[in-house]
């Protein structure tokens, strides 16, 4: 989120297979039928690894009502998407006073209890690679928890088993903020935080743990010795839930190519986010003085106290956004597949909007009901249609099913205490 078997072949034995993938001459795209794409459409089982409608779904938003401020609302999703592994993101803010905990498992309970509870034709929860293939099979869309933000746990290896009871299958090492044991991309320039040079023992501790349990160990957001630590320390693949290419944009919540590389060799898979800025070079050179023009515009529409007006004055302050800084494409998000596929290879890549998590996504692909689109652009581009099922679920069901495996290698493993439990 934005806010203002388990190893595989090395990626350099892969790489020749992933040029001549995408060495179409794109000025000559192949002639792609409507049957192909719907076909895959049923077929393919569409995984998000990433969506934060529950940021509003706490709220009292119905998942079932139109969405018109976000990308996410039942009526886009049913008959598109496969699984969702919904944010159970926590605010750096709650880190003050303790209140990590609190909000990550209220955050928990709109997954089970506004969204599948209060949905049951359309949602199942789940929590393993098989629950997504049986989703799949009876039409309906596997409901997964990832945790966004490390210091939900708050230094407890306790609360980790804990959120993993309560279904939780991955946690982002960190946000933007640098936690007691993992440091964050968000902040490393600020001279002001305490960093780590990637993870402390502790945090060492959290990877391994995870791996134990059966959690992913998403590196989305961490700071690239947080990510190198993880990819050395996890015995299981490890994935981006995420991240985009930063050899095509530059910002740094993306992958770089050697990043992109390791990932591969340790069986994880990176998946492709749609904010514009991770997707374009020039929307995120130009939204950054536009940012700074449009801050304080956007706190004042905040302290707006009527609710109705407050996101009436958000939602105009968000179309002149728009009208000044055209979003990124379509085309943007292929060059992004198509990148991280010559680096790491087609085992190796997936999809992780960030929906209703950031302010601008391409409006091609503003929604699930909107992938057939994507399908057709990867198709035009040479990629078979196996290759579309493993970028849009396969990679992350085997990613799964490793983790899933290495937890039961270490099931006779005694659970990690930390000094932090034993106090």
């Amino acid at each position: 989120m934005r806010k203002f078997s388990s190893f595989v072949l090395s990626p350099l034995a892969l790489m020749p297979i992933a040029f001549a993938l995408v060495a179409q001459n794109p000025a000559s795209p192949r002639h792609v039928t409507q049957a192909e794409v719907d076909k895959i459409t049923r077929e393919a089982i569409l995984i998000d690894t990433h969506d934060d409608v529950t940021s509003r779904t706490v709220d009292g938003y119905n998942i079932a009502t139109p969405n018109k401020r976000g990308q996410t609302d039942l009526a886009r999703m049913k008959g598109f998407l496969g699984a969702e592994f919904f944010a159970v993101y926590v605010d750096a803010s709650y880190v003050e006073g303790n209140h990590s905990a609190n909000r990550a498992l209220q955050m928990i309970d709109t997954v089970r209890t506004d969204i599948v509870a209060a949905h049951p034709n359309d949602f199942v929860f789940a929590t393993t690679a098989d629950d997504i293939v049986r989703a799949h099979a009876q039409h309906k869309i596997a409901a997964l928890e990832g945790i966004e933000g490390g210091h939900a746990i708050e230094d407890s290896l306790r609360l980790l088993r804990d959120y993993y009871a309560l279904g939780v299958r991955y946690m982002t090492l960190t946000h933007f903020n640098t936690n007691n044991w993992a440091d964050s991309q968000g902040d490393a320039e600020n001279p002001k935080v305490k960093h780590h040079n990637g993870l402390t023992p502790f945090g060492k501790d959290v990877v391994r743990e995870m791996n134990r349990l059966g959690m992913m160990v998403d590196i989305s957001h961490t700071a690239d010795a947080t990510f190198y630590d993880a990819i050395a320390t996890s015995t299981a693949p490890v994935i981006a839930s995420h991240s985009s290419c930063r050899a095509v944009s530059s910002n740094t919540r993306n992958m770089t190519d050697a990043m992109i590389m390791a990932l591969a060799k340790n069986g994880g898979t990176m998946q492709i986010n749609f904010d514009c800025g991770y997707l374009s070079q020039r929307y995120d050179d130009d939204s950054k003085p536009l940012q700074k023009e449009m801050r304080a515009k956007y706190q004042e529409a905040m302290k707006i106290a009527d609710p109705a007006a407050r996101e009436a004055a958000t939602e105009a302050l968000m179309a002149e956004s728009a009208s000044k800084l055209p979003p990124a494409t379509l085309a943007d998000v292929v060059a992004n597949i198509n990148h991280a596929v010559k680096i790491g290879g087609i085992d190796h890549v997936g999809i992780g909007t960030d929906f209703d998590g950031v302010g601008c996504v391409p409006a091609e692909l503003s929604s699930y009901d909107k992938f057939p689109a994507l399908t057709r652009a990867l198709l035009e581009k040479g990629y078979s249609a196996e290759d579309i099922k493993k970028i849009y679920g396969g990679n992350l069901l085997r990613v799964m099913s490793a983790v899933e495996q290495r937890a039961h290698d270490l099931k006779n493993e005694p659970a990690i205490e930390s000094s932090v439990d034993k106090k």
